[in-house]
């Protein structure tokens, strides 16, 4: 019997008119084996083609993990006194897709892979199938949303620890290594992402990096972090005073929380992911902050931190049970203010459930 991920490779394969799917080392390729295998200077590509067994060319030291699989992988390792080449050659006179179109994520695939691949396979057609691909994970099954609640609950139990600890010159830094350590401490695996930790006007960088600056009263927190339980990640935004919060600040915390409010309001199935973004917009836009929504609303989450789908202007894509996403309007006013309030979210059977519950009332932290 055919493992029904490889089976539905295959399928997405047939669907996209490639003959073949080329992974490496990603969320696609852990999804699929179960294994997360690192991406690394060592060539590891396992090629998936309708109605045959799965072909690996990975290093000699990773084949057993392979091996513990339901998988029957047709295995080529090579040793680092080897090099590649001698396996990826045994590999494509297996594969015979001389001349062929072969499925690639164009986000992952690297110059090392693609040059090996074209190398070894005369004629070899590489071709986008990302949009095929992105189906793979899209519909979350009950176990995994079983993970993303438990990587929610302990980010947002780390949040209130780090709120109790945060006090007047502590840095952006300093805070942002809280989040990662309490996380650690109940049980959170590897971060999907780096921590944010923004005060003052740096909280009007939507990415911004934290610095050694000190918290002051009077500021905005800006905490945009999260955790895996299962390989599957948390991603939470709050946004926080740091004592007394200015009239200035409660306007703009306002207007975000009205559009974040909307945005899970308006998520349920049967919509299309752009409407979700035109609901938390309006409500920005009618605040008369338009301009400094300068993101989309929302993006796809699972094994990724951002994975499909996006919920932004343009993606009629149509909302389905299962889906996980965030919901993660914003307001920046360069120089001087930044607030983002971040939920993630999963459409059900009739509307949708936000799995994050941490409150979204302005809090005033620090005793500043």
């Amino acid at each position: 019997m055919t493992h029904p991920r490889v089976q539905q490779v295959a399928e997405i394969a047939a669907a996209a008119g490639v003959d073949g799917v080329a992974l490496i080392p990603g969320a696609h390729l852990r999804y699929i084996t179960g294994i997360d295998f690192h991406l690394m200077e060592r060539l590891l590509v396992i090629i998936f083609r309708p109605g045959a067994d799965p072909v690996a060319v990975v290093p000699s030291l990773e084949a057993d993990r392979l091996r513990a699989t339901d998988i029957p992988f047709h295995i080529f390792g090579w040793t680092d006194t080897d090099g590649y080449a001698g396996a990826l050659t045994a590999a494509a006179a297996e594969l015979a897709l001389d001349g062929k179109r072969l499925g690639v994520e164009t986000l992952a695939m690297r110059l090392l892979e693609a040059n090996a691949l074209r190398g070894a396979i005369p004629g070899l057609d590489l071709v986008p199938a990302d949009d095929a691909l992105a189906g793979l994970r899209l519909h979350k099954s009950a176990d995994e949303i079983a993970h993303l609640r438990a990587a929610i609950a302990i980010s947002e139990a780390a949040l209130q620890a780090v709120l109790d600890a945060v006090r007047p010159g502590m840095t952006e830094q300093q805070i942002a290594g809280l989040l990662v350590m309490e996380q650690l401490q109940r049980g959170g695996g590897a971060v999907p992402f780096e921590p944010i930790a923004l005060t003052g006007l740096r909280a009007a960088l939507p990415h911004g990096t934290p610095t050694d600056r000190a918290i002051r009263p009077g500021e905005p927190l800006l905490l945009d972090f999260g955790t895996t339980v299962g390989g599957y990640a948390s991603d939470i935004t709050r946004t926080f005073s740091f004592g007394p919060p200015s009239d200035r600040f409660k306007d703009v915390y306002a207007a975000v929380q009205a559009a974040n409010a909307a945005g899970r309001a308006a998520a349920r199935p049967g919509l299309s992911a752009q409407e979700v973004d035109r609901a938390a917009r309006r409500e920005i836009e009618a605040a008369g902050f338009g301009d400094y929504f300068t993101h989309r609303t929302g993006h796809g989450l699972g094994l990724q931190a951002h994975e499909s789908p996006n919920i932004v202007e343009g993606n009629t894509q149509i909302l389905e049970p299962g889906m996980v996403f965030t919901i993660e309007p914003g307001i920046y006013l360069p120089g001087e203010i930044g607030v983002r309030i971040e939920d993630d979210v999963v459409i059900t059977a009739d509307g949708c459930e936000s799995l994050t519950t941490f409150t979204r009332e302005l809090v005033q932290v620090g005793g500043g």
